[in-house]
């Protein structure tokens, strides 16, 4: 008999294992340095009205993230490479495989970041456009826009604009070790541009995504919501003329067009590109 559930429930007293001290850890980080450089001032985020439509996101996102990621990489295995076999398919995906397995691993890391980043740049343009931005908009929903807003994204987004690309880059060869550095930064970063702060980073505005460079993304068209898709690096926004840092100026609205009659709970929201079709 399978062990499917019950690998289930480890993997997900596992994830909230690693989650919880992770949240306690940002809450901590982003209060403190909202309390002196905030954007926008006014409520902080632990009293947002859509607070818990928020923390059921953080929570289940990384648990829906892994379990995909894990079944994803075992069906490419074994279409791609032939490979069924458990104790072969964790041979071949220990420390990668093919040419990009022999670079050195911190280079492999670097090369992970920019690759996934400028996929994600043309995948993120792609939601914003025809019937895929009905599940983008689910992130842009967030009124009071927070480093906890980071995790709000719908399963279809989360599966073409993200899962897709690590899988496929892992699937290409470059070693899962990377994501023991990648992973971690990718989780504070995200929360760190959505945070709340009126951070530019100055001159290196151009080299690392910061909370005023996609505050700018979050805010209606008109105002710059179709500029700055980039995840990490700005220079994709900049080769591509989406880059928008309006000098001396701050964003002060977020949201969607029909915010008035948008879903708030989580799960109206995962229901909400349904209705629209």
């Amino acid at each position: 008999m399978s062990n499917l559930p019950l690998e289930v429930v480890v993997m997900f007293g596992e994830t909230i294992a690693k989650v919880v001290p992770v949240t306690i850890g940002l809450a901590v980080v982003f209060s403190v340095l909202t309390h002196f450089w905030a954007c926008n001032p006014g409520t902080p985020w632990w009293r947002k009205k859509e607070l818990i439509t928020d923390v059921c996101y953080w929570f289940f996102v990384p648990l829906f993230g892994r379990v995909l990621r894990i079944g994803l990489l075992v069906l490419g295995a074994g279409v791609f490479f032939k490979i069924h076999d458990a104790d072969e398919l964790i041979a071949f995906y220990d420390n990668g495989h093919g040419p990009l397995a022999q670079l050195p691993l911190w280079f492999q890391a670097v090369l992970f970041l920019v690759l996934s980043d400028f996929m994600l740049y043309w995948l993120h343009r792609m939601f914003h456009r025809g019937d895929f931005w009905k599940y983008h908009a689910v992130h842009h929903s967030s009124e009071e826009l927070d480093w906890i807003s980071a995790a709000r994204f719908h399963p279809v987004n989360l599966f073409l604009g993200t899962i897709l690309v690590d899988v496929f880059l892992l699937i290409a060869g470059i070693s899962p070790n990377v994501m023991l550095w990648v992973a971690p930064f990718n989780m504070f970063h995200s929360a760190f541009v959505h945070a709340n702060l009126n951070w530019t980073l100055g001159p290196f505005k151009y080299v690392l995504a910061t909370p005023v460079f996609h505050r700018w993304h979050h805010t209606a068209l008109e105002e710059g919501g179709n500029t700055n898709f980039a995840g990490t690096f700005p220079l994709w926004d900049i080769l591509f003329g989406t880059f928008r840092m309006p000098e001396n100026k701050l964003p002060d609205h977020y949201g969607v067009d029909d915010q008035a009659t948008f879903p708030t709970e989580i799960a109206g929201q995962l229901a909400y590109p349904f209705r629209q079709s």
